[in-house]
Formats: structure tokens, sequence, C-alpha cells
């Protein structure tokens, strides 16, 4: 009994170092620190104020040449049989998630005092804000747009089973996990518009610091989901307790 608790636990902590050796993790688990700090300063002075500036920069830090990712997104081939405007929207997202990247490092370069030109650096900081704003809304058309693409396949591939059992096809169960991911990707999308509204403050009276921190905690834990579900399909308990 003993023997088989202590596995089981190798094989849970297994998944938890796993999770955390990505470097994405990391960041996201620290985003959630952030927002959760923020959310408890209410923007006022204090402990909690300290923890959500000093995570502001520590994830900078992770974030380094990470631009190259949406770069490299931005000068791929678009997938066959994906419209144009839905292809327009995905590189202009790209590029406006790389030059947020981009920006973002002068800014710690600014705040981390090496770069001398801080006025300069605060600018560009909200410049590089915005970009993030425009690339939540092109990744919020972008899903809806492949949600509805989504649902006409679906309904085409239940025309094509008639009396069948749709729930038992793989084609149609993938499209629902796939459509499932998509719903979840949008809102994360939306409400990461609401966050970027309140970091620029363009709305202070709605969107309050506190309020802002909620809905970056929230699309903090989904950002920490999504990335479990980058994980190798074949890993299972037994993978776990073979390395350990």
């Amino acid at each position: 009994m003993g023997s088989s608790t202590l596995d089981v636990t190798r094989a849970e902590l297994g998944l938890v170092v796993m999770y955390l050796n990505k470097a994405e993790a990391r960041d996201k688990l620290c985003r959630a620190i952030q927002y959760g700090s923020k959310f408890l300063s209410g923007g006022q002075p204090g402990t909690a104020q300290n923890v959500d500036k000093s995570t502001t920069l520590a994830r900078k830090v992770f974030r380094l040449f990470k631009f190259v990712n949406d770069l490299h997104g931005l000068i791929s081939p678009v997938p066959k049989g994906t419209p144009l405007p839905l292809a327009l929207l995905g590189k202009s997202k790209n590029a406006l998630l790389s030059t947020f990247l981009f920006l973002d490092q002068i800014v710690w370069l600014g705040r981390s005092g090496i770069y001398k030109n801080k006025e300069r650096a605060e600018l560009l900081g909200r410049i590089s804000l915005f970009c993030w704003m425009g690339s939540s809304v092109c990744t919020t058309l972008v899903e809806i747009g492949e949600i509805g693409r989504l649902s006409s396949s679906m309904k085409k591939i239940e025309k094509g089973l008639k009396n069948g059992n749709k729930y038992q096809d793989d084609k149609y169960r993938a499209k629902i996990k796939e459509s499932n991911e998509r719903s979840l990707a949008l809102i994360k999308a939306a409400m990461d518009i609401v966050v970027a509204v309140g970091l620029l403050r363009l709305y202070p009276k709605k969107i309050t610091p506190r309020v802002t921190g909620a809905f970056g905690f929230i699309t903090s834990l989904i950002s920490c989901y999504q990335v479990t579900q980058h994980f190798p399909s074949s890993f299972s308990t037994a993978n776990t307790l073979s390395k350990f």
C-alpha cells in the first residue's frame, strides 16, 4: 500500500517537473502571480503591488527573443484552404505580437537601467501594449472565423453519416475537440483585450487595476491549461515512473 502511494506521488511530481521544465509554463505561472497581485493590490502601494512590479519585470526576461517565434509565423506559409480574410488576420496577429515582444525588450532594458532614455522606453512600452491589444483583437476575429468553419465542417460530416452515431466518428470527435480548444482561445483573447485596455488606462473608471488583475488572472489560468495540451500524447504515468 505504501509503495503504491509512493509510486503515485512520484508520478504526480513527474508531471509537475515536466510542466515546470517548459519555459512557457514558468512564464504563465509568473503571469498568474503578476495579475493575482494586481487584483489584490487594486493599484494601491503595498506588498501586493511590489510583487506585481517585480514579477512583471521578471516575465520580461522569460520573453527575451521570443519575438522570433511570431516572426517565423509571419513568414511561414498559410495552411491550404484558409480564407484570405482569416489569413490576413493571422499574419497581422503575428506581426503585432512580434512587434510587442520586440519592443518589450527595450522596456526591460529601460527598467533595468541599461537603456538610459526612460521616457522613450515608457513610450515604446505603451506602443507595445497597443500592439498586444491589436494582436488580441486579431486573434479574437480569427477564432470566431475558424469556429464558424469548424461548425460548417461538422454539419457536413453529420449529413454524410445520416443515421449513424456522429460521436463514434473519429473525424467528428476531432472537430469537437478543436472547436472546444478554439472556443477557449476565443474567451482568452477577448478577455486579454480588456486586460490591455486596463494596462493602457484607456477607461480607468470602469476598467480599474482590480478588474485588470481579475481578467489577467483568469486568462493566465487558461494559458497554464493550454500549455498542458502541448504535452506529448504518448506521455503516461508509466512513462513518468520509468524515469524515477
